[in-house]
């Protein structure tokens, strides 16, 4: 299943570097809880030092707008089948907790938000279909 699925986590360059990463970082976390055949493995060097892996599959991180972002995530969202949207609100910005963003998000509408970033899993024709005009973040 994991050779069908592509990655691509699209992100808005205007923010800082800091919150870039933070950004991705977190999306990562997202799109591999509903996927974790992305990873999930262990390797051992050769002097026995055992770790866990990176990513099985490319990561692209690419770069747009703010409402870009939006409209490629509702865009995503309408498709069926095997996938996953892990959007990333600028407002869970402001929440330290989980459980607070949690209980907030079901009082926000997605329309109306601005997003960072959001990432996505899914075949990859599909994943072509909405990142191929994108540029890589540089």
């Amino acid at each position: 299943m994991a050779d069908n699925l592509r990655v691509a986590i699209i992100l808005n360059p205007e923010l800082p570097p800091g919150l870039l990463a933070n950004t991705a970082g977190v999306i990562g976390i997202g799109l591999a809880a509903k996927f974790p055949m992305l990873a999930g493995s262990s390797l051992t060097d050769a002097k026995g030092v055992m770790t866990d892996t990176i990513s099985k599959t490319p990561l692209p991180i690419l770069q747009a707008t703010p409402d870009h972002i939006k409209a490629l995530m509702f865009k995503a969202l309408d498709a069926a089948g095997e996938r996953s949207v892990v959007p990333f609100p600028a407002f869970a910005r402001t929440m330290h907790q989980f459980e607070q963003y949690e209980m907030t998000f079901p009082l926000r509408d997605l329309y109306d938000e601005v997003l960072d970033g959001v990432g996505l899993v899914g075949p990859e024709k599909w994943i072509k279909s909405l990142t191929g005009n994108l540029k890589l973040l540089r």
